[in-house]
């Protein structure tokens, strides 16, 4: 708040008065001292000697990008982190770069059959991956558009493709490993909100499918957008928002809600198992971002609510922290209002649970979120699970996310057993106390065979964590 108050003051942070200039390499090397520090984060250029004693990591974590482009280390640290808006007063300038070759379209658009791009011009990354390279195509009848992405990939799934839509602009980011292939087009016709994605996991083939809002022939899918038909390092994207609708808002333990978001029907979002968004706010002129791990909208099936078609709901089980900055104004938000959510990232792997056989969770208060969809598959979808066990840390009684839930599951399903661990119990609490210990784990970490194969999945505070890996 602080450093938000310095940003809107009028201060001159540039030390520029206000120009923006371009920055050559050489110019940006000169500028690496404690009183004038410049750092470049993805080309633009910022000033950050004044925000050095409220950056939250310290000067020296600064330091280590001074006059250098700190892109890849911003992305290793907090790549979530909303810099563009925190440091918009620091703003130097672009880095100057050469002039590029702007394309022309009516000449690619010859070589281009139906969307396809011939191998020859498919990105480095791609080319190195051989036969593999994705493509598209398109096609359509009088009432509909379809959209094929071809990956060539077989562990395609419903969860690798997001899709939105707003107004021309059509976007598709397709999860292929450790990388993003864009489809980014302005439509050259109008299409109604609510669309269809299929996808042919044994080939690897996606189809999105478009309903015109006439019914007329096409004579071009539309004119190319900002970074379509290529394959992008995950690392290097931006985060992309859309705004969801607030619908529901319920409290669970005496500081923690569970709040239910509606996608927009343009939008097609499946956030994997163990992966997490973003949730944006604008707080006192400044967007506020932050990262949470969505839930189901419960643990039983009795208590879920009907599915909306194409998954339109996102759960999020959120402690709010009164003395904080995000969560009460994410509490204050009415029923019909809107928070920005970003599309998923995270390096969980469902692949871990082929043939598991003992499944160990080891959660302390909000570090639950991302065991209750781990929860919901391993019960379901796994056949070869004997055994999953959850201690479940908090500090008092009154802390425990779906604790009646949790037992009522455990009573239903024999496979589950869950453990409370209180640091704070009242005296007549029975039940386990103190913090993550090698005694405690030492006693719950028992495989159900003396070979089976196990999976330990921890989540909590960064203490809890580490001392739990330790």
């Amino acid at each position: 708040m602080d450093w938000i108050r310095l940003t809107k003051s009028g201060k001159d942070l540039t030390g520029l008065k206000g120009r923006l200039i371009e920055v050559t390499e050489e110019e940006l090397k000169k500028h690496n001292k404690k009183d004038d520090c410049w750092i470049c984060i993805r080309g633009f250029v910022y000033n950050v000697s004044p925000y050095m004693e409220y950056h939250p990591g310290g000067e020296d974590e600064l330091m280590r990008a001074a006059g250098s482009d700190g892109t890849e280390l911003f992305d290793q640290v907090h790549r979530w982190v909303n810099y563009e808006s925190m440091l918009k007063e620091c703003l130097v300038g672009r880095m100057a770069i050469k002039p590029a070759v702007l394309k022309d379209y009516r000449e690619e658009e010859k070589k281009v059959l139906n969307g396809m791009l011939p191998k020859s011009q498919v990105t480095d990354t791609l080319a190195k991956e051989g036969p593999s390279y994705p493509s598209y195509d398109w096609f359509q009848t009088n009432s509909l558009v379809t959209i094929a992405i071809y990956t060539k990939q077989k562990d395609i799934n419903l969860d690798s493709i997001i899709v939105d839509h707003q107004d021309d602009s059509f976007r598709a980011e397709t999860i292929i490993k450790d990388c993003l292939y864009l489809i980014h087009i302005g439509l050259s016709h109008e299409v109604q909100e609510d669309f269809s994605v299929r996808v042919v996991e044994s080939v690897g083939k996606i189809e999105i499918v478009l309903k015109k809002k006439e019914n007329t022939s096409w004579d071009f899918l539309g004119h190319p957008l900002e970074n379509h038909n290529s394959l992008i390092p995950r690392k290097d994207t931006g985060l992309y928002y859309r705004k969801c609708q607030l619908i529901s808002k319920e409290n669970v333990t005496h500081d923690t809600r569970l709040f239910c978001l509606m996608l927009p029907p343009s939008t097609h979002l499946q956030v994997p198992i163990g992966q997490h968004v973003y949730l944006k706010l604008p707080i006192t002129g400044t967007e506020i971002v932050k990262p949470y791990t969505p839930v189901s909208g419960s643990l039983l099936s009795e208590f879920k609510e009907p599915v909306l078609p194409n998954n339109k709901y996102i759960y999020f089980l959120i402690k709010i922290y009164h003395t904080g900055l995000f969560t009460p104004e994410l509490d204050r938000l009415q029923i019909g209002d809107f928070v920005s959510v970003s599309s998923p990232e995270g390096n969980f792997k469902i692949s871990k649970f082929q043939e598991l056989e003992d499944l160990f969770l080891l959660a302390a208060g909000t570090g639950f979120t991302p065991m209750v969809k781990i929860l919901n598959y391993a019960l379901t979808d796994i056949p070869s699970l004997r055994k999953v066990k959850l201690m479940f840390f908090n500090k008092t009684e009154d802390d425990i996310i779906w604790r009646s839930q949790l037992e009522k599951l455990a009573f239903k399903d024999k496979r589950l057993d869950v453990e409370f661990v209180l640091s704070a119990p009242i005296s007549e609490w029975n039940g386990k106390q103190g913090h993550i210990s090698p005694a405690l784990l030492s006693e719950f970490l028992k495989r159900n065979l003396d070979k089976s194969k196990v999976l330990v999945c921890i989540c909590g505070p960064v203490p809890f964590t580490e001392q739990g890996v330790r």
